[in-house]
């Protein structure tokens, strides 16, 4: 059992040296002292007016910093938005002033809750591809990140109101 197990780790550590998909499918990007973990969408609908953008971003930093915005060839427009639970129901809005990643802690943009919305979509990715999007760090400047499309979240989340979202 023993000798399996170091045999296990020793190839693990071989896949991941090389770069190679499979035991470490992770996909994490760094800026500053930013860490940006597994960035994800899910499959959108063919009519679809927006696409959301998840992932987590642990601010290993001694200073808070802010996600300001980006950029995505694959949508009209990349925009933060922050969810509130009212009368059971999700609404969003706009995140003004970004959204903060304070120092020491971590950040998660998942559906439900603070995220990014890829609004007008010019392509709409399928389940297993990827597509890159430029974030915006007020004081870690840019990183381009790759978002994987996956299933949706496992766990239920409360409808969200998409309204304002209609194509101009």
């Amino acid at each position: 059992m023993k000798h399996r197990t170091i045999k296990a780790l020793a190839l693990a550590a071989v896949v991941t040296a090389a770069g190679l998909p499979g035991i470490s499918a992770a996909h994490d990007f760094k800026v500053g002292s930013l860490e940006l973990k597994h960035p994800w969408s899910a499959k959108a609908p063919p009519v679809a007016p927006v696409l959301g953008g998840y992932l987590t971003i642990v601010n290993t930093g001694s200073e808070p910093d802010r996600l300001v915005g980006g950029s995505t060839p694959v949508a009209e427009r990349l925009e933060l938005h922050e969810s509130s639970l009212v009368d059971g129901v999700a609404r969003m809005r706009p995140a003004r002033g970004g959204i903060e990643i304070p120092a020491g802690e971590s950040l998660n943009l998942q559906p439900g809750g603070a995220h990014i919305m890829l609004v007008n979509p010019k392509q709409r990715p399928a389940e297993g591809e990827k597509f890159t999007a430029t974030l915006q760090f007020e004081k870690a400047g840019q990183v381009e990140v790759e978002f994987v499309v996956q299933a949706k979240a496992s766990t239920p989340v409360p409808a969200e109101d998409h309204t304002a979202h209609s194509k101009p």
